[in-house]
């Protein structure tokens, strides 16, 4: 039940350790959280984003679950470490935990359902409430591809990302428009903020993976990261 919860096991953690030791060296790490209600598409988005994929038989993710892209940002080799939390009550309590270490996140909601908008303030909070008051956030409007199905305006959800300081973007993960788009726009902010905290703190010339601490910046290695977080992840219980 716990592994279920969880969504990564002990052999997922092998699994990371063997794909990271074989690999290019990794300068950084930055975790990003992909967040919403229920059924918005959270998982779709995640795997076009990392796969190029898209599953017509989706099932409702249970607890986090975690994939990984690596990409090249301003010359950096960057693992986004992105973790795919459920949307349904019953875990929000497991869920919260995970905030902890992110640099950014994806709030999504489905533009043909405006109950999944509506509840998107209150995601702001909790987000606000558990992770660093540095991350970045990116608003989601999914399933763009349905527009003749709207039920939230595009100017509504603009509206609320201005008041919020948040940015935004309307993605659909069916057709994979602006899925690669809202992430690396996410992901380059993320190494702007990364990059301007290192150099307040002296640390300009490390390129590790980081985790972001208020005004305070750890720098580690991304396969020490990566492993920690995993671990933490397989050995959590509900």
């Amino acid at each position: 039940m716990n592994q279920e919860m969880n969504g990564v096991d002990a052999d997922q953690v092998q699994r990371v350790a063997q794909e990271i030791n074989g690999q290019e060296k990794i300068d950084y790490v930055f975790k990003v959280v992909v967040i919403g209600d229920s059924a918005v598409g959270k998982t779709q988005i995640l795997s076009r984003f990392t796969k190029n994929e898209f599953c017509f038989d989706s099932k409702s993710t249970i607890g986090v679950e975690f994939q990984t892209r690596t990409v090249t940002i301003k010359g950096k080799l960057i693992k986004a470490q992105i973790w795919d939390t459920a949307g349904q009550e019953r875990y929000r309590a497991v869920t919260s935990a995970y905030y902890r270490g992110a640099l950014g996140a994806m709030l999504v909601y489905d533009i043909t359902k405006r109950q999944t908008f509506d509840h998107v303030a209150r995601w702001v909070e909790e987000l606000r409430a558990h992770a660093d008051n540095s991350i970045v956030i990116m608003l989601v409007g999914n399933k763009a591809d349905l527009g003749e199905q709207r039920d939230v305006p595009t100017e509504d959800a603009v509206e609320f990302a201005e008041d919020q300081g948040l940015f935004f973007s309307e993605t659909s993960a069916f057709s994979g428009e602006n899925v690669d788009t809202a992430f690396f726009s996410v992901l380059e902010k993320i190494y702007g903020v990364v990059s301007k905290k290192a150099l307040e703190c002296g640390n300009g010339n490390k390129s590790n993976g980081v985790a972001l601490k208020g005004a305070k910046i750890d720098v580690i290695s991304g396969s020490e990261l990566e492993i920690s977080e995993m671990k933490k992840l397989s050995a959590c219980s509900c």
